[in-house]
């Protein structure tokens, strides 16, 4: 999916398709430039395969944001291993090609703390349980309310279907991880495209986030254009 100087990737952060893809997308595209979903501490944390939280950090975040996170990364790390890839694996391949390539790397997700200090404030008690229970029933029970290839990015209209159906049963989780962290990552990618118009960018990012990112993007270019001619007309009109 490509906009202007910009180039979408989808991926899922714990299938070998993704890996295979970010591999071909950086020799076929040749970016100069590779945004990644990651912040300045994910990207450390990513690379070291190591995530640990000091004591000062939860009390920073809240306890239901930490509670989430860790959760999270369990279940994650847990269908990772049911396909054999590590999760995050697409994000450490593109660091180390954009290394080798003398690639530059932008990270353009929403600083982590923030994420979780915004689900500690979102999250209700009784949200935050059935999530961690569907995790269970999901990781135990190997059951998919959707059905797909874990080893493969979904199609888009599976990709639909899961954002509709998280919207649904977790609305605020929803709001905080998905539209909040879009907004954030639009408005990263919109300046770093219009500080750097002739250079290619490849933007990897969890397919769940890619179009309704790059209609946010639009958006802004297009009010930017609407107000730019607005302008225009005023002052060839004074």
């Amino acid at each position: 999916m490509n906009y202007k100087n910009l180039v979408f990737l989808g991926t899922s952060h714990i299938a070998k398709q993704s890996m295979n893809e970010v591999k071909k997308y950086i020799e076929t595209e040749k970016p100069d430039i590779i945004a990644l979903e990651l912040d300045k501490k994910r990207l450390p944390a990513l690379m070291q395969k190591q995530r640990k939280i000091e004591l000062r950090v939860i009390k920073r975040i809240g306890i239901k944001g930490f509670l989430f996170s860790l959760f999270g990364a369990w279940a994650e790390k847990k269908l990772g291993k049911l396909v054999g890839v590590a999760p995050g694996s697409e994000m450490r391949l593109a660091v180390r090609l954009a290394k080798k390539n003398n690639i530059g790397i932008a990270l353009i997700d929403q600083d982590i703390e923030i994420t979780l200090r915004r689900l500690s404030k979102e999250l209700s008690w009784k949200e935050k349980w059935n999530f961690i229970a569907d995790i269970f029933k999901s990781v135990f029970s190997g059951k998919k309310e959707i059905d797909f290839d874990l080893r493969t990015v979904p199609e888009k209209r599976i990709i639909k279907r899961l954002v509709g159906k998280l919207k649904e049963r977790y609305p605020n989780i929803y709001h905080v991880l998905i539209e909040e962290r879009n907004a954030v990552i639009a408005d990263n990618l919109k300046k770093l495209m219009d500080s750097n118009p002739d250079k290619k960018i490849l933007a990897i990012l969890g397919a769940g986030h890619v179009e309704d990112v790059l209609e946010l993007i639009k958006r802004k270019q297009e009010a930017r254009i609407s107000y730019t001619f607005s302008l225009g007309y005023k002052v060839g009109h004074k």
